[in-house]
């Protein structure tokens, strides 16, 4: 995940830093650090990501049309 990645992924939830850095349970400086492209421990990076997923986003990595992010496909009940 990189720094504009969060940002899109925060915006797509309608989630305010805080919200996130509750979710992902870092500071909310942590996440103003990754969205502003400051480095930081891949730990903590992994655990802002899987609080995003879990909410519902679906990272698309870089593959000669930029990175991004969309909603995760929901299963429906008979699939799941």
């Amino acid at each position: 995940m990189i720094s504009v990645q969060c940002k899109m992924a925060r915006a797509a939830l309608g989630l305010g830093v805080r919200e996130l850095a509750n979710l992902a349970k870092v500071s909310p400086d942590t996440v103003a650090r990754l969205e502003r492209g400051e480095a930081l421990r891949d730990r903590t990076i992994d655990d802002i990501r899987l609080a995003l997923e879990q909410a519902g986003i679906e990272f698309i990595a870089e593959n000669g049309g930029g990175a991004g992010v969309r909603f995760r496909e929901r299963r429906s009940d008979k699939e799941a």
